[in-house]
């Protein structure tokens, strides 16, 4: 596979790659390794989610802002 990339993209890629000591290739392959994990992991999360809420399986309103606060203020 080919991937074409800006010439600014390119230069980055190739200047974080070298902070690190590895090649833009290999931080590519990692970046987007990572992302494709992140992404199935996300995809799962709304499938799961939407499962629940079709089995009627979810949370009011009020006890959510209720969570939402308690996270947030913790």
């Amino acid at each position: 596979m080919e991937v074409h990339f800006t010439p600014e993209l390119q230069a980055e890629l190739i200047r974080r790659a070298s902070r690190q000591g590895r090649d833009a290739d290999a931080l590519v392959q990692d970046v987007l390794a990572r992302y494709l994990e992140d992404e199935t992991r996300f995809l799962e999360a709304v499938e799961k989610g939407i499962a629940a809420a079709e089995r009627g399986d979810f949370i009011e309103e009020e006890e959510m802002d209720a969570r939402m606060k308690r996270l947030f203020t913790s």
